[in-house]
């Protein structure tokens, strides 16, 4: 059985102060974009991961793996054995702030329902998500939401068109705990707001606007990231230079998101990231694209 799930970039991303919990409560706007990992799952004597694509190497193949631990978690729920190959046939950049482990999880879970049949609900299967990552359930809903909490409470939101994308690629990852850390370093002694969703970006969502959604990109975490990983200013120098509307760093970075008016300027702008010498590849694509879904 295998399950296509898209990668996602943070149109906005409004990040609270640290928990007790060590979260932090976001107001967090995701949309679907058209870079996919695909997840096969087979019979097997045991639970195993492979995994082919750009980057391969880094991902992990033991039980630490979203898509291991969303299958435990189904077979746990429902009284059998994970006994099942995962295969992850990579495209989403790795450790990229794309959520592609995340949409793994989400994956392998759709996957492993429809091969074992155990007729989980929708809300059961986004619970399982919840529990896997803050991230997990988007993979799972696709097209356009608000997360809220630690980004795992959704609301589905209405958009009004397609978007064009350019995500420059960098060299290596960023770790996710780390960049929140940073966030934390960066704000000692501040009085972080409350997150809130934009209005302005919200309804430049639901007419389909790209320049006022352009106008209304933000992501808390943008400052910690280049704090990490200062040639990403760079990168997106080079991308507005080029012609995008607006630019951001997707999520903990380090790939970086250009919104372009059409798919002609996609493609120059891609072009002028690539010989840049800023990233290490330019990858073009449109959202909003529906979540994980049996193929």
């Amino acid at each position: 059985m295998t399950v296509r799930v898209p990668a996602k970039v943070n149109v906005q991303l409004a990040v609270g102060g640290a928990r007790p919990d060590g979260f932090h409560d976001l107001a967090n706007v995701f949309l679907a974009v058209g870079l996919y990992d695909e997840v096969t799952v087979t019979p097997a004597d045991s639970l195993r991961v492979t995994c082919e694509g750009p980057d391969a190497s880094q991902v992990p193949l033991d039980r630490t793996n979203l898509a291991a631990r969303a299958v435990e978690k189904l077979a746990a729920r429902y009284g059998r054995r994970a006994d099942v190959h995962i295969h992850i046939a990579k495209d989403i950049p790795v450790a990229g702030g794309m959520a592609g482990g995340s949409a793994d999880g989400a994956g392998a879970l759709l996957a492993c329902d429809a091969l074992w049949g155990t007729g989980a609900s929708r809300d059961e299967l986004l619970d399982i998500c919840a529990e896997l990552g803050s991230d997990v359930p988007f993979g799972l809903v696709g097209g356009a939401a608000l997360g809220t909490g630690r980004g795992e409470q959704l609301r589905v939101l209405e958009v009004g068109g397609t978007f064009h994308w350019v995500f420059a690629v960098a060299d290596g990852g960023l770790s996710t705990p780390a960049v929140y850390g940073e966030f934390d370093r960066l704000h000692a002694g501040v009085d972080v707001p409350e997150p809130v969703a934009s209005g302005v970006l919200l309804e430049a969502l639901a007419k389909g606007d790209s320049a006022a959604l352009a106008g209304a990109l933000s992501n808390d975490l943008q400052a910690a990231a280049l704090s990490l990983r200062p040639s990403l200013a760079s990168t997106l120098a080079a991308g507005g230079s080029a012609g995008a509307l607006g630019a951001l760093v997707s999520g903990s970075g380090p790939t970086t998101a250009f919104l372009v008016p059409d798919e002609a300027v996609a493609g120059e702008v891609a072009d002028a990231l690539v010989a840049s010498g800023t990233c290490r590849a330019a990858r073009v694509a449109v959202g909003p694209v529906p979540g994980a879904v049996v193929v």
